[in-house]
This record gives structure tokens, C-alpha cells and sequence, in this order.
């Protein structure tokens, strides 16, 4: 996960009528989100809309590509990469919302893309998805992070998933340690400096271990929870 906030913490904001019923204490369902579009204040002030990704959305995300910096680059897909090769953007675009599924938010006065979550289902174990979160260099510490988090979490749950995977690179001691702290991760495979890591889904919300692995994947040394879907 690349571009993660700072201090990730519910921030989102909506009008009353769209809270109501929902079972999030602090963000909008995702029937809401993505049925109603419905406007999301962030902790600064700052207006998004979340919305499901489709096929059309190629231009929208190579133009949030060139605006990553190179570092988000390099922790969002574990590799330099100069730009969005053809082949790549056709895949993060092939989306059926049920194996492979992804939330995008969007600049309400721009209408540019500034932060997109997504899971791919494993086809041999199909209630576990690999699940993958950037967020452009200049929305970060707003708290899209987690709200796009809290989104995706609903849509797998609503397809039936029940656990997330992810790889990161840690590259000292005390990542390591803080990971093998948290009781609810599991540390699947360790190799070069990369750990990955499976998560339950909480039935509500993200939960205290997704929140943390948030929080370790914005550290600098950190790449993101996970790198490019396989």
C-alpha cells in the first residue's frame, strides 16, 4: 500500500440521511457510496466521492500515476516504474467487481483521481484477496486512507471474502517486531526483506490490525500492504 495517511483515523464526514441505518460508526456503507455517490468531507475540509473503478477508467488512473511521486512508486509496486505500461493499465482496468474489485475516490472540484483501493480474489483459496491501497502524494494525512480501506473491506465482505493478504517490505527490526506483536496478522512467509501477511476482515469497520498495518505501511522504510496484485 503506497500513500498511506499519517495518523489513520475515521475522518469522513456525511450528511445525516446517509449515515442512517448504516452499521459503520464513522464512514458511510458502501451501498451508499457507491449507489448514492455520496459526498465525503475529509478531517481537512477537503470533498471526495467514492465510486467502483470500471473498464473506462484508464486515463484516470495513468494521469494519478504520473502524479505519484517516484517513491510512492516504488512502495506501491515494490519496483521502479517510470510509467504505466499499456499492459499493466489494461489489467488494474479489467474489473468484474466480484474477483477483481476496486474503489476509487474522486477530487470533487477536479474530478481527477486521488486514491484507489483494490482487492483480486485467489483463485484457489476464494475467500482470501490480495488487497492493494494508494493514494496520491498530496491527499495523504487526510484520512482517505482508511476511509478507502474501510470501503474496499465492505465490498469484500459483500462478495464473500473473508481475509486479506499482502506483502510489505520491511527493512529493520522494528517493523518486524511490531508485526509479530500483532495478534490478528498472521506472517504467512518471510523472504528478502518482504513479509507477507494475512488479515481477517473484521464483520464491521477495519479493526485494530488493519488499522496498525496502515499505519506501518506509511512509514518510509515500509512498502505498501500489498504491492501489485499477482
Amino acid at each position: 500500500m503506497v500513500g498511506t495517511t499519517a495518523k489513520p483515523e475515521p475522518a469522513a464526514r456525511t450528511s445525516s440521511n446517509h449515515q442512517r441505518g448504516s452499521k459503520m460508526s464513522s464512514t458511510p456503507s458502501t451501498s451508499e457510496l457507491v449507489i448514492l455517490g455520496a459526498p465525503i468531507v475529509l478531517r481537512d475540509g477537503s470533498h471526495v466521492r467514492i465510486r467502483q473503478g470500471h473498464h473506462a477508467d484508464r486515463e484516470l488512473l495513468v494521469r494519478g500515476f504520473e502524479r505519484l511521486s517516484r517513491g510512492s512508486r516504488y512502495r506501491r509496486f515494490l519496483t521502479l516504474m517510470p510509467e504505466l505500461s499499456d499492459e499493466m493499465a489494461g489489467y488494474l482496468t479489467d474489473i468484474d467487481h466480484h474477483h477483481h474489485e476496486a474503489m476509487i475516490a474522486i477530487d470533487e472540484q477536479t474530478g481527477e483521481g486521488v486514491g484507489i483501493a483494490r482487492y483480486v480474489r485467489d483463485p484457489q483459496r476464494p475467500h482470501v484477496a490480495e488487497v492493494a491501497l494508494t493514494v496520491i502524494d498530496d491527499w495523504q494525512g487526510r484520512g482517505l486512507g482508511v476511509l478507502l480501506l474501510e470501503v474496499i473491506s465492505a465490498r469484500a465482505r459483500e462478495q464473500g471474502v473473508t481475509t486479506f493478504t499482502g506483502l510489505i517490505l520491511a527493512t529493520n527490526d522494528e517493523v518486524m517486531g511490531l508485526l509479530k506483536h500483532l495478534d490478528a496478522v498472521r506472517i504467512v512467509d518471510c523472504d528478502a526483506g518482504s513479509v507477507q501477511v494475512e488479515v481477517q476482515i473484521p464483520e464491521i469497520g477495519v479493526g485494530p490490525a488493519l488499522r496498525k498495518l496502515l499505519q506501518v505501511a506509511a512509514r518510509n522504510d515500509v512498502a505498501g500492504l500489498p504491492h501489485f496484485p499477482r
